[in-house]
């Protein structure tokens, strides 16, 4: 399709209706998920405390990659780049699961007890830390805050999706403007609320150990789960039409940079984190690393520094590799699984009660939770065109593209 043609499909138009290739999608996360919850329910019944630790996982994990693909969307209004036009789509239908994830916070809310020691009140009446915390760290409160979480979240999402639809549909310009005006405030609650929500969900696991730094941390990690995330959708409804002749390889240089830069943040918050809390060498706070550093778990902090960073860091300095979409999409895959040993990473030593046996449950929850999301995803998806048929600056980046 040219791009003069381009200007003149209406939104209600099939040309870039969703293919069967997203149907497939919406199956298999169906059967996924359905496999998940089967398993998931067993682990429940077998081993209820490593039954929550591999939900918190999945849960932390799959919310990542939706906030990630909304600051994504708004970094893509704020900068008006070529690479967010094509994918945008694609970035709201992933932003628009957060109801999902919303109500599947629920069985969390029941594991509190198994999961944080500041949810015990016997523990609470033994440990002066967790007594000085507990205006903060105490179940009601947190739920408070996980509903008001989510809240600001959707409203982001659903206003920049809602208005971006609008202006497909009515070709008003001035709604692009109106999007902007969103995403500049957007992101800076988007930023703060995920570090409040960092120390929630992850940080108080181990209440007596603080970071100042692990919020934007998280921050990182969703942009590198996001943009994995696109880059292999990308190449998926590449593979079919409509979407074979949009995706060129400038697109996907770009989001191989995009993707590079948030590696390299992600280090630079990780290591700093380390640097600074070993050189400190205060007892209080080397207690999160050295459990993770030493045993077994030792082992898994170097897979993450050589398939987190190293390998990646070191595959996308190529540009060849990064104008190509399905080796680009093979480091993206690394990185999405990488994500996920990460969390695992940061979970599961702070539980001194550790059996090997339910550490199968580190899989079966993600799966059941991750299953039902690409669900979602891929029946969000097919809603509306896998375009931005008006969008002013689509057929030049469609053209920019061509002509790379």
């Amino acid at each position: 399709m040219t791009t003069d043609s381009i200007r003149r499909v209406s939104p209600a138009s099939p040309a870039f209706a969703a293919p069967a290739a997203v149907d497939r999608l919406q199956t298999l996360g169906l059967i996924v998920g359905v496999v998940g919850l089967v398993l998931s329910a067993i682990g429940f019944f077998l081993s209820p405390d490593y039954f929550f630790r591999g939900y918190l996982v999945g849960w932390v994990y799959w919310t990542g990659i939706s906030l990630g693909c909304m600051a994504i969307a708004m970094v893509g209004h704020l900068s008006g780049g070529d690479w967010a036009v094509v994918i945008r789509r694609v970035l709201e239908a992933a932003s628009r699961v957060l109801p999902w994830m919303l109500l599947s916070s629920i069985p969390l809310l029941f594991g509190m007890r198994n999961l944080y020691s500041w949810a015990r009140p016997e523990a609470v009446r033994t440990d002066a830390v967790l007594q000085a915390k507990q205006a903060y760290l105490n179940p009601q409160f947190f739920v408070v805050r996980l509903v008001v979480y989510f809240l600001i979240w959707m409203a982001i999402s659903f206003s920049l999706s809602r208005l971006s639809w609008r202006q497909d549909a009515t070709q008003d310009l001035s709604l692009l403007g109106r999007m902007r005006v969103i995403s500049a405030p957007g992101l800076i609650v988007y930023v703060l609320s995920l570090t409040f929500a960092s120390v929630d969900w992850l940080m108080s696991l181990q209440p007596h150990w603080f970071s100042t730094i692990y919020g934007f941390y998280l921050v990182a990690s969703q942009g590198i789960s996001g943009f994995a995330f696109l880059i292999v959708i990308a190449v998926y409804l590449s593979r079919s039409e409509p979407m074979a002749g949009v995706f060129q390889p400038r697109h996907f240089h770009d989001w191989g940079k995009l993707l590079f830069a948030f590696v390299m943040i992600w280090t630079y918050f990780s290591w700093s984190q380390f640097l600074i809390t070993w050189a400190g060498n205060l007892p209080e706070e080397i207690a999160f690393f050295l459990p993770r550093i030493h045993g077994s778990f030792g082992w898994v902090a170097l897979a993450i520094v050589l398939f987190h960073f190293t390998v990646p860091f070191t595959l996308l300095l190529s540009r060849d590799l990064k104008r190509n979409g399905r080796t680009l999409a093979m480091v993206a895959l690394l990185l999405l699984f990488m994500r996920w040993v990460e969390l695992f990473w940061q979970v599961e030593p702070a539980f001194a009660n550790r059996h090997a046996a339910f550490a199968w449950l580190y899989l079966a929850a993600p799966l059941f939770i991750g299953g039902f999301w690409l669900f979602f995803f891929a029946l969000t998806l097919k809603t509306r065109p896998l375009l931005p048929i008006h969008d002013p600056y689509l057929p030049e980046a469609i053209a920019h593209a061509q002509h790379h």
